[in-house]
């Protein structure tokens, strides 16, 4: 009798909540074939065999928690977070002394999460949301977690050498570049790309990384490249493990699997259990298909009672500015002709004196040097702009570039000729309208390509929310009238706007120039239009 009262007792159904507000019924018991067959009867139970502990689960109606009284479980009606998950409505805000700069409320969960998961975790926030900030103010609140490596995209790593300068004290970081790992490494963290760890993971696990940040780690979605098995081989017996992306899958379950099995390898026991279950693994007459997807809400469940935090900028625009400006600096390839021809514009600006009076006389002649610079300074980074715009459609959001050079926007056109559309001076007005129409209402047009006297004005694209310039224009009002194509009515979302600048070159100059006269420009209601003249005479000026 007494045995019977302790197997009653210990049948459970708990009340319990997913992130998506959806409620169920947790179902624990201890095994006997009449138990088993009764929770089998439930309408619509679930068996949930790949969490650890396993359990199943029903719908909290009525006639299931009827059901489970008949046959003799306990009924816990108080909600509650599921056993071992993180509930981010249950996070309290971390404090982060000495910052730099301040974290917006969701961030600070996120540092939070990473905190709770003592630095193993999978921060999955969408493109915008600053999930860079997140990872180094977990660094910053551990400055005796070190060396650091983080690796990242090709295009991004002077972006991260920047963001590191903002958000940490004092930062000793060093670009790591090419496949001669003999270079000496100093500091104590390191940034390199994936494509050239191969030839460096050797060396720096011989420097004992405490932490490894993995930056777009969707980019190690294939278990067979020569990037995957470097970092899998890095992160081998690493203590803190952070991965960033906002598509850690971007078409289907299988590219997830690397990358939670880096951040914490026991939640999944193996692949073949994981691609039978998540992927309808099948052999398809030829070899094993892991294609698929099956189960794809438990998996979600799993992910984010384990490793994975994320939240969509719908969920977090009362925290966002209305648009928000963001600098990204690219490496030349043809740096020392730049710096030639840098130095001799330098040269003559200074053989002018650099007299208002001489500038004004030999415009001409200035602006045909800075333009020069312009155009070896875009010739130069245009490999690093085609990378970075591929790695961005690798979200599911669409793109609007502007640049002012012709050569400039056939290149892109080229690249992405099956999912861009574009304006310049060649396209009719009948011809704008179409690209407009197949940019907002076609899903497969991603990018438009826009010159920024062509298309700066008059058109709304409202489809995107995120908005590139390759190039500037060289005046203020310009480039608020460009960027605003996207921020105009209608637009529910928080606008980006991202410069793809150069690094240390006159791009980077004018788009500081520009941006101090947009905000002369949004502080005085009937701003003065800023002319071309007087920002040629300020640049030179500033070289002078």
């Amino acid at each position: 009798m007494g045995r019977e009262k302790l197997k009653m007792i210990t049948k459970k159904a708990s009340l319990e909540t997913k992130l998506n507000g959806e409620k169920y019924l947790k179902i624990t018991f201890p095994f006997t074939n009449l138990t088993l067959t009764q929770v089998r009867s439930l309408p619509d139970r679930t068996y949930h065999s790949y969490t650890e502990p396993k359990f199943w689960s029903a719908p909290p109606d009525k006639q299931t928690i009827a059901l489970l009284k008949q046959f003799g479980f306990e009924i816990d009606l108080e909600e509650k977070a599921p056993e071992g998950r993180i509930k981010i409505g249950l996070l309290k805000p971390i404090e982060i002394p000495n910052t730099k700069k301040q974290l917006y409320p969701y961030q600070n969960l996120g540092v939070a999460f990473i905190e709770k998961k003592n630095g193993r975790a999978l921060i999955a926030d969408e493109m915008g949301l600053g999930k860079t900030a997140q990872a180094l103010s977990w660094l910053h609140l551990h400055p005796e977690k070190r060396p650091v490596i983080i690796v990242v995209p090709a295009s991004l790593k002077i972006n991260w050498q920047r963001e590191c300068e903002m958000w940490l004290k004092n930062p000793k970081v060093q670009i790591l570049s090419g496949t001669n790992s003999n270079q000496k490494i100093i500091g104590d963290i390191f940034i390199i790309n994936y494509d050239i760890l191969f030839a460096w993971v050797d060396k720096l696990r011989g420097i004992i990384p405490k932490v490894i940040i993995l930056d777009e780690i969707h980019m190690i979605k294939s278990g067979s490249t020569r990037r995957t098995k470097a970092v899998k081989k890095l992160c081998k017996n690493i203590t803190h493990v952070i991965g960033l992306s906002g598509t850690p899958i971007v078409n289907r379950p299988i590219e997830i699997y690397n990358a939670v099995n880096i951040i914490q390898s026991d939640i999944i026991p193996n692949f073949l259990r994981f691609t039978e279950r998540y992927c309808g693994r099948h052999f398809n007459g030829f070899g094993w298909d892991y294609n698929g997807a099956t189960n794809t809400e438990e998996l979600h469940d799993l992910l984010v009672s384990t490793i994975m935090i994320r939240r969509k900028k719908v969920e977090v625009l009362t925290e966002l500015p209305d648009k928000t400006l963001s600098f990204v600096p690219m490496e030349l390839d043809n740096l020392t002709e730049y710096t030639k021809a840098e130095k001799d514009f330098i040269l003559w600006v200074k053989q002018t004196k650099g007299e208002e009076a001489a500038i004004r006389a030999n415009s001409a002649a200035a602006l045909a040097k800075i333009e020069g610079l312009k155009q070896l300074a875009v010739q130069g980074k245009l490999k690093q702009v085609i990378s970075w715009i591929t790695d961005f459609l690798e979200t599911d959001e669409k793109l609007v570039l502007f640049a002012t050079h012709k050569f400039v926007i056939d290149a892109i056109m080229q690249e992405f000729s099956t999912v861009a559309v574009k304006i310049d001076g060649s396209i009719s007005q009948e011809g704008r309208q179409k690209a407009v129409d197949h940019f907002q209402n076609n899903n497969k047009i991603r990018l438009f390509v826009g010159n920024i006297q062509a298309a700066g004005v008059g058109i709304s694209l409202t489809a995107a929310s995120k908005v590139a310039f390759i190039e500037l224009p060289w005046n203020s009002g310009s480039l608020a009238q460009a960027s605003d194509r996207v921020h105009r009515i209608g637009q529910k979302e928080n606008v980006m706007v991202y410069y793809l600048l150069a690094n240390k070159t006159i791009e980077e100059t004018i788009a500081e120039m520009l941006d101090n006269k947009l905000k002369v420009l949004d502080s005085v209601l009937d701003g003065k239009e800023t002319d071309q003249s007087s920002l040629l005479t300020e640049l030179m000026q500033r070289y002078y």
